[in-house]
Order: C-alpha cells, then sequence, then structure tokens
C-alpha cells in the first residue's frame, strides 16, 4: 500500500510505502504495478495511539450493564429508576460510587430491585454489591468465600476482592472483544496493555484466542499475575509486568508484597503498582527500597503525589502510567472527598516532566473512558465538570499530551516514530496536526492501519492499474 501526502508526525508532508507489515520507504514515491494507493489529502500521520493500561475484558462487558454512579447517577432516587426493570435474568450494574448512597446492602437494593438477581460493580473494580435474589443464587451451590461481609452472622451482600469465586459462581466464561477492539481502532488505538491483576494462563490463552478470530487487532500486551511468567512465548500476545493491586482499605503484609516483587523481577518482569491514594504510593515506594528496582518498575495511576513523592519516583527511576481524564471525570467528587492540602497533588502531569518521570497513560476502561483524545483535551485543559480547574500549572500542550500515547509499551521512556523499517502501526488524521491540536477529538481520526492493514478508514483508496 502506498499512502500519499501526509503530513508525518514532527515531520513534512511525505508518502509512504507499506510492505510485509512494515514501513518500507519514506519520500516522495511512485505507485507500483497494482499498488493500492490512499490518499492522506495532507492530514497529520501519527504512529499508533497505545493504551498503556485498560481492562479489556471488563471493558467489552460494559455495553452490556447499566452504569449507576456518577455522572449518569448521581441519588437514591435516580439509582431506584434505573434498576427498577421488568423481565428476568441478572441485572449487571457498574461504575457505582458511595456518593449515591453510601454502601447499601442487600436488603437496601432489595428496595430498588427485588425480583431479579443484581449485582452492582463499584467503581474501584474491588467490590460487589448483590442484592438477596443475588446472594440466594450464588450461594445456593457454591460455599461462600472470605471475602463476602458478614454483619451479626448474616451475608450484608458486599463482596470484597473476589472476582475469581464470583466467576466461578456465576460459570461465566470471558467476553468477545471484536465490538471493543473496532472501538479503540475508531480511536486510532493499534496497542494496547491489558492491567488485569487476576490476568493468568487461561485469560492469556483467550486472548491469543481472541487475537486469531481477528476478535481483537490490536497488538496486546497482557500484564497480571505472577503466573504469567509461567507461559510461553506467544506472537499473538506479550507478556506485561506483574501487577500490584494495593487498596488502601486492606493493604497486604509488607514482607509478602517485598517477595511478590522479586518474585516478579527474578521473572525478568517489572511490576505495576496501583496507587491511587497516598498511603498506597509511600508503601509502595518503601517496597521498592527494600526489594531493589527493575528499569521498567512502574507506578499505575498515582492518583495523590506531593512533590516530595516525585522526587522520590525520580530518584527511583520509576515510570508513571496517569489517567489525565480522571480530573475531567470525577474532579469536583476529588475536591469533596480529597483533603483540601492534597488538592494540588491530583493526578499531576507536567510536575512529572520536569522532574525527568517518564510519563505515559491509559484509559484504565471501563473505569474510566476509553477515548485517548479525550484524555488528551483533559490534560490540557484540566477543568472538572464544573469548570473547575485543577493544578492549572499541571497541564500539558497538546504535543505532550499525545506523547504520552506515543510512548513505546516496552520501554515507557522511548517515544515511537515513524520511520523505515517500523512496524506500519499509524493513525491518520483528516487535518493537519496544526488545526487538530487546537481541537483534540476522536473526530479527527480517519484511518487506523496496524501492521501495515487498514482496520479502520473514512476514505476510500483509490486502484492504480
Amino acid at each position: 500500500m502506498l499512502i500519499r501526502n501526509a503530513q508525518l508526525w514532527q515531520g513534512g508532508i511525505a508518502d509512504l510505502r507499506l510492505t510485509d507489515g512494515h514501513i518500507a520507504e519514506i519520500g516522495a514515491l511512485f505507485p507500483q504495478s497494482d499498488e493500492r494507493i490512499f490518499d492522506a489529502r495532507g492530514g497529520a500521520l501519527l504512529p499508533g495511539l497505545h493504551d498503556h493500561h485498560i481492562h479489556l475484558a471488563a471493558a467489552a462487558v460494559r455495553g452490556q450493564s447499566l452504569v449507576c454512579g456518577p455522572p449518569d447517577v448521581t441519588t437514591e432516587a435516580q439509582l431506584a429508576e434505573r434498576l427498577f426493570l421488568p423481565g428476568s435474568g441478572w441485572i449487571r450494574g457498574i461504575l457505582y460510587h458511595e456518593s449515591v448512597m453510601g454502601l447499601p446492602d442487600a436488603s437496601a437494593l432489595d428496595g430498588m430491585q427485588s425480583s431479579r438477581p443484581l449485582r452492582i460493580q463499584h467503581r474501584s473494580g474491588r467490590m460487589w454489591l448483590f442484592n438477596s435474589v443475588a446472594l440466594d443464587l450464588l450461594l445456593e451451590n457454591t460455599d461462600p468465600p472470605p471475602g463476602l461481609e458478614r454483619e451479626k452472622g448474616r451475608f450484608t451482600g458486599r463482596l470484597f476482592d473476589e472476582d475469581d469465586w464470583l466467576r466461578t459462581a456465576l460459570g461465566s466464561q470471558p467476553p468477545g472483544f471484536a465490538d471493543l477492539s473496532a472501538q479503540l481502532a475508531a480511536y486510532g488505538i493499534t496497542g494496547i496493555t491489558d492491567m488485569s491483576p487476576r490476568n493468568d494462563p487461561a485469560m492469556a490463552t483467550h486472548f491469543a484466542v481472541q487475537a486469531e478470530m481477528g476478535n481483537l487487532q490490536q497488538h496486546c500486551i497482557v500484564s497480571g499475575s505472577l503466573l504469567l511468567g509461567t507461559c510461553a512465548p506467544s506472537a499473538l500476545w506479550q507478556i506485561g509486568p506483574a501487577k500490584l493491586h494495593l487498596h488502601e482499605s486492606a493493604m497486604p503484609d509488607f514482607d509478602w508484597t517485598v517477595e511478590f516483587i522479586a518474585a516478579a523481577h527474578d521473572q525478568g518482569r517489572p511490576i505495576a503498582s496501583h496507587c491511587t491514594t497516598e498511603t498506597e504510593l509511600v508503601f509502595t515506594i518503601a517496597a521498592l527500597e527494600e526489594a531493589g528496582v527493575k528499569r521498567g518498575d512502574r507506578i499505575e495511576h498515582c492518583g495523590i503525589a506531593t512533590d516530595e513523592h516525585i522526587a522520590e519516583i525520580a530518584r527511583l527511576g520509576l515510570a508513571v502510567v496517569s489517567q489525565p481524564h480522571f480530573i475531567a471525570e470525577r474532579g469536583d467528587h476529588y475536591l469533596a472527598d480529597v483533603e483540601t492540602r492534597l488538592h494540588h497533588a491530583l493526578y499531576r502531569l507536567a510536575a512529572f516532566n520536569r522532574a525527568g518521570v517518564t510519563l505515559a497513560a491509559g484509559s484504565d476502561a471501563p473505569f474510566g473512558s476509553a477515548d485517548p483524545w479525550a484524555a488528551m483535551a483533559a490534560a490540557v485543559s484540566r477543568r472538572t465538570p464544573s469548570g473547575q480547574v485543577i493544578g492549572a500549572d499541571e497541564a500539558l500542550s497538546p504535543e505532550q499530551a499525545l506523547s504520552l500515547y506515543l510512548a513505546d509499551p516496552h520501554d515507557l521512556s522511548r517515544q515511537r516514530r515513524i520511520e523505515v523499517g517500523g512496524v506500519a502501526d499509524l493513525c491518520l488524521l483528516h487535518r493537519p496536526w496544526e488545526q487538530a491540536r487546537e481541537s483534540l477529538t476522536s473526530a479527527n481520526v480517519c484511518a487506523t492501519f496496524i501492521a501495515g492493514q487498514i482496520v479502520r478508514q473514512r476514505l476510500v483508496y483509490q486502484r492504480v492499474d
């Protein structure tokens, strides 16, 4: 294929010849016999975007789920209205936040939905809430797990950190990825790093099967449990960091954490530590100090980071993978829930650049929007839903925001480029970058190429005979 008249990222107008999944030539090129031609018409041609933190299976089932938290649902009455669904079968809710009505127990949910089994996932991804019908069904043939909360000898309907048990009790299978993969391609995303902490060899096999079937078009890195380190190399997916999923309300034993980090490093894998709070970040830094740091170790989210924390991150040579859009999606709740003294420390961006810390970004979908362009816009504006600005000096330029998605997933300190010999993973915009930077939106994407093949297009190529 020949792409003509493209404005190369950080370059001028040129043609590109794509051969065997790679960029074979760049310059003023003449069509070859029977070669497909794609006229870029001066649009910006970027390296394909990479989502460095996503939960693919959970995001794939979002379309079958009811959003039960802000901004769609903010009150108990709105939640009750949303859950009042006639019919039969399970109702699956997602993205619940306690600002709606605290953490309701089964009897409170029964008042909203008592005839159908109901399960609602908390926005953190670490808690499920069940009504009584759901509890009865789940416990009919399965013993209760330790994470199913009891009060006064009765189950409350709150389940903590027991996704494996829930999958077994439901008899559920991982979802297909075709629709989600197509949506990601529409955003210009050509690669993803799945950060689900429980990913294991069985889940890796599901990724491979989905890729082989053509349901997963993006290049895929699978992070997760230490068990992934036992997997054989695959051409369909690659092993990513070992995921350390911390939660301030139930922190793991410190010595166990140090051993986990050491075991990951022994496998040749860096670790990726979930740190949304100050406590989680301080704990991770201390554990890495004890276990030793491996190149590629990274902090996921880094939701709160003071100047002192950033200095420690820089000293240890850790990378940070942020979610800039959380300010745009959740910023008003952060301002209400987080101590005032830490408002300046929320989801910082420019401060990491100033300190020389490697910074990249991921969506955390389905716990945030999967649209990287909305995240870029949020990184530039730093505005909450109500229009307040959090950390104006943390704003990035459009170019810096884009760079968060151009990092090499195997070495976040390296920016991918469009160059001869490189893999032909490309994102073409329908306008030059000088125009696109003024309106960072996925509507600018007109074609996405993965390994030299068009997987998403709004322009039609011409054939030369």
